[in-house]
């Protein structure tokens, strides 16, 4: 059996280890000329800038990974990640069942681009009497 990682595993294994959060463990399965684009448009270029991104919008933030999807095509590989976020605000109050999808591109084995949507703007807007 060969010891290469699916394109699934990669994007499992980055999801967990940015989770902790393991910056260069995380960035250790992404390309050097990455896109990441979050929530709003928010353009990244690297795992640190997510972490640092995650640490100013949450106490701690974990992934609850339900169901991951793998697209493949010619040279690159589409991989959704499907799930809810659970954790904690900046002021302590808990949540859970955030929902979230990530979708990345995998080529060679590793990630190129990653785009990230979840509910934490309509959540946050609620949380402080701002939501309809």
């Amino acid at each position: 059996m060969s010891d290469t990682k699916t394109d699934a595993q990669i994007v499992h294994e980055f999801l967990v280890a940015s989770m902790i959060p393991d910056p260069p463990k995380a960035a250790s399965y992404m390309a050097p000329y990455v896109s990441i684009t979050f929530t709003g448009g928010r353009a990244f270029a690297k795992a640190a800038d997510i972490a640092a991104f995650n640490a100013k919008r949450y106490k701690w933030v974990k992934k609850n990974q339900e169901r991951t999807d793998v697209v493949p095509g010619d040279g690159v590989t589409v991989v959704y990640n499907t799930g809810t976020l659970y954790g904690e605000w900046p002021d302590g109050t808990p949540f859970e069942g955030n929902r979230y999808i990530d979708r990345f591109e995998v080529r060679d084995g590793k990630i190129v681009k990653m785009e990230v949507w979840n509910d934490s703007a309509e959540r946050l807007l609620t949380k402080n009497g701002m939501g309809v």
